[in-house]
């Protein structure tokens, strides 16, 4: 075969040149693909069992065996003279499905998540994952590089995917047949941002605990840091953390007709810490007057001091044991770098002066759609067949739940329900934590159940999900699509899914 074939091949994503039994021992010749603002760095044939070796979101290196045997591609996208978006393309040498899975990232991005590609590998996908355009887990990159924020915020993740199909039409002499995304947090930020501006790019798309108002969300951590610190006795000592869970519980729990350590549906339950107010000074058992206002905070989220309008939710009962993160001795650097290197670009800006009116506005100006994907109107991604499976957990200490159900019922509004049932499913946990963990049944294969809705065109009103612990399943139980909640039957084991039924 001549490279003049192989490459119009490329370029055209047409199987003009027979090109049906290109496989593995063709993995080198990669290296010599050209593609738009692109430049292979290394393409290598990786033997089943590996190990491969790579550098960890912390720098480390590491190695990932028991994958596959597969073709190890990495690129470098340079959009702009400021874009330097690496991206790693792994293409099952004899195990493909014809299917391809990009993969979303965590925080501020900056590395490449190995884990879930060797995840999307071992199903039988060729997955890409990207750094968008930086390196590190902190926010500094954006001071001074509005091009790299923009990288982060839609740019590397849409090169990406058109960059990863073109190479999987090269290796395999055909295009996949069906493309799906897969994220959480800032994944799930990434998968509705490709919903909005790019409908074309996937098939399906997996939302988990989107972080899609991310100005907001910003505001919210920064709402929580100073709620624990208003005044010197306003922190709550992480140690009372699981005192107020147990409160939160006892009012809570048993509403869905079974007590059992988790909250069905606690945006149904309201829950006054105040019942845990010392009586006589400050003890472990209680919570004084400042901690007990501080938590109200926690619970409410931030308000805007002038209009009085909500600016973020604010998080659950049942989300106690998590707040380490947000309300604990150093605030959250996520949230603050946003404000510093984004929106003030001043290092030295100080959280505590955040102020919840005129700030909140000036974030909002500077970000204009560049990082939030807040737009309802997903109809251009529905009416092309896309289908978007998103899912949050109640117990989210990270990103408040109650952001995924404001955005589905804007959406449904937007487009109409009819088109909103067809073509979208948002399933809220109960007692899940950020993405994943916690006592709730947070363990489904969300992949299999988009590729079967997209194949099949039947929507998922109900999944059987489980929580396990070191490893053995010990519930079950049915997570229904909102706003249906599980509810006991009244009789058979409570860690039995089919003892519950969605209404």
């Amino acid at each position: 075969m001549t490279t003049k074939c192989r490459l119009a091949t490329i370029l055209l994503m047409v199987s003009a040149c027979a090109l049906s039994g290109f496989g593995a021992s063709d993995c080198e010749s990669l290296s010599n693909l050209k593609l738009p603002d692109t430049q292979v760095t290394s393409a290598v044939s990786v033997p089943a069992g590996g190990p491969v070796s790579i550098r960890a979101a912390n720098g480390n290196s590491q190695q990932i065996s028991d994958l596959p045997a597969f073709c190890r591609v990495a690129v470098t996208l340079a959009p702009t003279s400021d874009s330097d978006i690496k991206v790693e393309v792994w293409l099952p040498a004899t195990t493909w499905n014809g299917k391809f899975q990009a993969v979303g990232n965590g925080g501020w991005a900056g590395s490449i998540v190995y884990t879930a590609l060797s995840d999307a590998l071992r199903q039988g996908y060729a997955a890409a994952s990207t750094d968008t355009g930086h390196s590190g887990a902190g926010g500094s990159f954006a001071l001074g590089h509005r091009e790299k924020l923009i990288d982060f915020g839609y740019r590397a993740v849409h090169e990406m995917t058109v960059k990863a199909k073109s190479i999987i039409a090269a290796y395999y002499g055909q295009n996949a047949k069906f493309s799906y995304w897969n994220g959480c947090s800032t994944g799930g930020r990434q998968a509705l941002m490709e919903a909005q501006r790019y409908p074309s790019d996937f098939d399906g798309i997996i939302a988990g605990a989107p972080a899609n108002d991310r100005t907001h969300l910003t505001v919210s951590g920064v709402w929580v840091a100073q709620a624990v610190r208003a005044t010197e006795s306003s922190f709550i000592p992480p140690a009372k953390f699981p005192l107020i869970h147990e409160a939160a519980l006892n009012a809570c729990d048993a509403r869905d007709g079974v007590k059992d350590g988790v909250i069905e549906n606690p945006a149904s339950c309201k829950f006054d810490p105040k019942v845990l107010e010392c009586k006589a000074g400050d003890a472990a058992t209680c919570l004084t007057p400042p901690q007990v206002e501080a938590a109200r905070k926690i619970y409410g989220g931030p308000v805007n001091p002038r209009t009085k309008q909500q600016i973020f939710p604010g998080l659950m009962p049942g989300s106690e044991l998590g707040w380490n993160t947000l309300a604990g001795p150093q605030p959250i650097a996520l949230h603050v770098d946003a404000f510093k290197y984004v929106v003030f670009e001043d290092p030295n800006w100080d959280f505590m002066k955040l102020n919840f009116d005129s700030d909140v506005t000036r974030a909002d100006k500077t970000d204009n759609g560049i990082v939030n994907s807040t737009d309802p109107n997903l109809k251009p991604f529905f009416e092309r067949g896309g289908k978007l499976l998103q899912y949050h957990g109640w117990n989210d200490p990270l990103i408040a739940p109650l952001s995924s159900v404001n955005y589905y019922n804007r959406v449904v509004d937007t487009v109409g329900t009819a088109k909103a049932d067809a073509s979208y499913r948002l399933f809220m946990v109960p007692a899940m934590n950020h993405c994943s963990g916690g006592d709730g049944t947070d363990t489904w294969d969300k992949v299999r159940v988009l590729d079967q809705w997209v194949e099949t065109g039947k929507a998922p009103d109900q999944i059987t999900a489980s929580h396990l612990t070191k490893g053995t399943v010990d519930r079950t139980r049915p997570l229904c699509a909102f706003p249906k909640v599980a509810t006991y039957k009244g009789s058979g084991s409570i860690n039995d899914a089919g003892n519950f039924v969605c209404k």
